[in-house]
């Protein structure tokens, strides 16, 4: 008779550990998404950004100078991209990979492209993660 009790204890543990789990999955994966879509980066014609705050690798604050503060990033929705500030422009273009969470921008006639994890995107902010790990924060203007 003591087995049988301590069999359904264990049994009702079990059940209790198992929809536990199940709770526990569900919340992890019914999480805000919190990367957006292309139009995002872009807005409807163009959309401009520029750097707030940048991290090291290792999650230092990287104080930005005021050149990079002054400098800007501008989208287009046809998939054109132009940097500039401090009396210089880089153009090329852009491509963004929902799925994957990857921006990828190709410098024209440069040969050289940049590929970033897009950790954060929402209609006025922008996190990019750099393959060496470094971030860089950025905001809609």
């Amino acid at each position: 008779m003591n087995n049988m009790k301590n069999r359904k204890r264990l049994f009702g543990q079990w059940h209790y550990l198992m929809a536990l789990l199940l709770t526990l999955a569900m919340v992890s994966c019914g999480g805000e998404d919190k990367t957006g879509d292309q139009a995002m980066i872009s807005g409807g014609n163009s959309k401009t950004w520029r750097a707030d705050k940048e991290l090291t690798a290792s999650g230092d604050k990287d104080k930005l100078t005021d050149a990079e503060e002054q400098e800007t990033m501008q989208f287009y929705a046809d998939g054109r991209f132009a940097l500039g500030g401090g009396g210089t422009l880089q153009t090329g273009t852009w491509s963004y990979d929902k799925a994957a969470k990857r921006l990828s921008l190709q410098f024209e006639g440069q040969g050289v492209s940049e590929n970033f994890t897009v950790e954060e995107l929402t209609e006025n902010e922008m996190v990019l993660v750099a393959n060496d790990g470094s971030r860089m924060e950025l905001k809609a203007d």
